[in-house]
């Protein structure tokens, strides 16, 4: 277990979802908890190494469409990114449009919203910036900005998402950004596992200690006790819900304390820590049009490997 340290602080809310998911018949948590301060520098370090094909072909797509892009937005737009985080890829979208009025960085992580805020000052002094803290897949009040409205949501973040909570998200962000607004929506494609598997299962193990961090959270955060060398990292693509699973293994049978509450486990038993799911441009096009969007235009990288889709 981890030794209480000056961070440790038990989290009523974190304690309660964690056992929420792991007194399910199938123990999951959600993908929510890989993201505390060393949760995000460890994925930030993930979207460097060379195996993890995502970061680099979105960024390649945003510098290649920034012209056309900005022809289609038109001037004085502000952009609303869900997930804020990557503060390159908002600096290239912003830095494509015609001058961009505003920008609304929303994440449910206040340190990344924070950093983020930092980083658009220096590089956009003069843009209106409107921080908000929440979680993007609740309905959420705007600040009063310019419209139309761009939302933006890179990464393939909605990857994370099954089909019924993406719908969920899509409508809500349809209700939110309003009449006339518009949306980039970054989406993975689907493609051959000797590609997907390295990306969530590197040689250097980065992705690992990533996935294995969210034990030692719950142990500071949780009241828990696990060992997290009694666990390992898997990543498994299944074919069936194409998506990529990511699932903490546990190595032999024992019993965990979380919050005071035992949760047993069988050797080979595991947590499913996240999903990712890799969706073809059909398949995303008639997502979106059942949330109220219409397609408008859709770019692919020259690998077939990932898309961006803009939705009016």
């Amino acid at each position: 277990m981890d030794m209480p340290t000056s961070q440790t602080r038990f989290d009523p809310a974190t304690a309660e979802v964690a056992l929420r998911g792991l007194r399910a018949p199938r123990k999951t948590l959600p993908p929510h908890l890989l993201y505390d301060p060393e949760g995000c520098r460890l994925f930030d370090a993930i979207t460097t190494l060379p195996e993890y094909y995502v970061t680099r072909t979105e960024l390649g797509l945003l510098r290649d469409i920034g012209p056309e892009l900005r022809a289609r937005i038109g001037p004085g737009t502000a952009v609303v990114e869900y997930g804020a985080g990557s503060v390159t890829k908002a600096a290239l979208l912003l830095a494509a449009l015609e001058q961009p009025r505003a920008y609304v960085p929303l994440d449910i992580a206040a340190g990344a919203v924070a950093a983020t805020v930092a980083a658009m000052q220096s590089r956009f002094p003069a843009l209106a910036l409107h921080p908000i803290v929440g979680d993007f897949q609740q309905p959420l009040a705007l600040p009063p900005l310019p419209r139309p409205l761009l939302g933006f949501f890179p990464g393939s973040t909605i990857g994370n998402l099954d089909r019924e909570a993406a719908l969920r998200f899509l409508r809500t962000a349809r209700a939110t950004l309003g009449e006339g607004a518009r949306f980039l929506l970054g989406v993975d494609l689907p493609k051959s596992p000797e590609i997907l598997i390295p990306a969530y299962d590197d040689a250097a193990g980065v992705t690992a200690a990533f996935n294995l961090n969210l034990l030692h959270r719950l142990n500071r955060e949780a009241a828990a006790s696990f060992q997290p060398g009694h666990f390992r990292h898997r990543a498994i693509w299944n074919v069936e819900d194409s998506r990529i699973e990511m699932h903490l293994e546990s190595q032999v049978a024992q019993s965990v304390a979380v919050a005071g509450v035992p949760i047993a486990f069988g050797a080979g038993e595991t947590i499913h820590t996240e999903s990712s799911y890799k969706r073809r441009p059909e398949d995303m096009i008639a997502l979106a049009g059942e949330a109220g969007w219409r397609s408008e235009a859709i770019w692919t990288d020259a690998g077939d490997l990932f898309s961006l889709h803009l939705l009016a």
